[in-house]
């Protein structure tokens, strides 16, 4: 492994069906007041809601209700999120729900006390918090960001069309977060397979960068070998808790900081699909299928051999009499023909983009320096036009 780093990730993990439970450990360290964030209401049909609710009461808490966060935050949300928990003096935000409400949850966490706008601080500008940060707790629903172990956060602004993520540092991860394979189970199917290909698609972004011998790509590979096997059972049955637990924590390793160890990294699936999302609003794991191969299509011949290993390693492709480019060629069809197996979405079409859409999701699109190829304007305006 080649140069320096450093690796400590605070996050304290419950795993497993009986997990909730944990959460009567937990409350005591904190203060009284709970600002509860969730989604649309589906953990209030499939009663994880009450459960919550319920540990929450017993423990003496008093809690503030946040609920509708949608599947990409936007600045509005946050500001409304930031507004209750300043005027009820929230001790922790226990975010119930998905990525998306981590995300939120940790956007709002380095809001409450930041003077500054936060949209202009955090996501325009890239500063870090400078004031006392709100403590974060998870209880995961849907497997897919990683949020639970991370310091990431995605804000949509609809206003000015971008989608923009802020990695903050380790006093911003969630201080605990309860991972129950259970509360995945009621997810829709399409929710479940966008997460799915948002998993893979992490490893991915870490691993496409770097041509040395790198332990953290070994560690990569046995991820993505375990989240295709497992994303086959669940696909044919999503009640399969073995292969829905296997996903859940490939989740959390995929993006808990521990496989980018000694890597540049290259993360411009991400930057291509979150312009996507800005303009779309489409469900965050398609945008980044809808522009994947496309992209590595055109880096591959800069990253060649990376993408041989990618065939032999992941997809088991043979070998034997095969040139490098050919093996990085088959790797990719064999990507395609599994994505295609899952039924994502492969087009920015189906999302709702148009051609006349391309340049301003262009003009949103983020320009990364970590990967195999820096793009240039018009190499992003032909994956765009090859992802129609």
């Amino acid at each position: 492994m080649l140069g320096n780093f450093s690796y400590h990730n605070p996050t304290k993990l419950y795993f497993g069906d009986d997990s909730l439970k944990y959460l009567n450990d937990e409350l005591p360290k904190y203060g009284k007041t709970v600002q509860l964030i969730y989604g649309g209401g589906s953990i209030k049909k499939n009663g994880i809601y009450d459960a919550v609710v319920e540990i929450l009461k017993s423990n003496g808490k008093t809690i503030v209700e946040d609920p509708g966060v949608m599947p990409n935050p936007t600045v509005e949300k946050l500001n409304e999120g930031v507004k209750l928990a300043r005027d009820n003096k929230t001790d922790l935000l226990l975010a119930v729900g998905g990525g998306s409400c981590c995300d939120y949850a940790k956007a709002v966490s380095v809001s409450v006390n930041c003077e500054d706008d936060p949209w202009d601080k955090y996501y325009i500008r890239f500063e870090e918090p400078d004031c006392e940060i709100v403590p974060v707790a998870c209880i995961l629903t849907m497997s897919g960001t990683g949020s639970e172990m991370n310091a990431g956060s995605v804000i949509t602004n609809h206003t000015q069309k971008l989608k923009i993520g802020h990695v903050f540092g380790d006093n911003v991860m969630p201080k605990f977060s309860i991972l129950n394979p259970k509360f995945t189970l009621s997810l829709p199917k399409r929710q479940m397979i966008a997460g799915i290909y948002d998993i893979f698609n992490h490893i991915c972004e870490q691993y496409f960068s770097g041509e040395d011998d790198n332990t953290s790509d070994y560690i990569a590979e046995a991820l993505m070998r375990s989240v295709v096997h497992s994303s086959i059972i669940a696909a044919e049955n999503p009640q399969d808790y073995e292969a829905r637990s296997n996903i859940m924590w490939t989740a959390t390793w995929a993006l808990n900081t521990l496989i980018s160890r000694g890597k540049t990294t290259d993360w411009m699936v991400h930057m291509l699909g979150q312009a996507v999302g800005a303009i779309t609003d489409a469900t965050h794991g398609m945008t980044l299928a809808a522009v994947s191969l496309p992209y590595y299509r055109m880096i591959m011949p800069f990253g060649v051999k990376k993408f041989a290993r990618f065939a032999t390693e992941v997809w088991r492709v043979d070998p034997d009499g095969k040139s490098d480019e050919q093996l990085a060629q088959e790797g990719l069809s064999e990507m395609e023909n599994w994505m295609n197996k899952l039924g994502l979405t492969m087009n920015i079409t189906d999302l709702g983009a148009t051609e006349s859409d391309i340049e301003a999701i262009a003009d949103a699109t983020i320009i990364l320096d970590g990967g195999y190829k820096v793009l240039g304007r018009d190499e992003v305006v032909q994956i765009l036009k090859e992802s129609l």
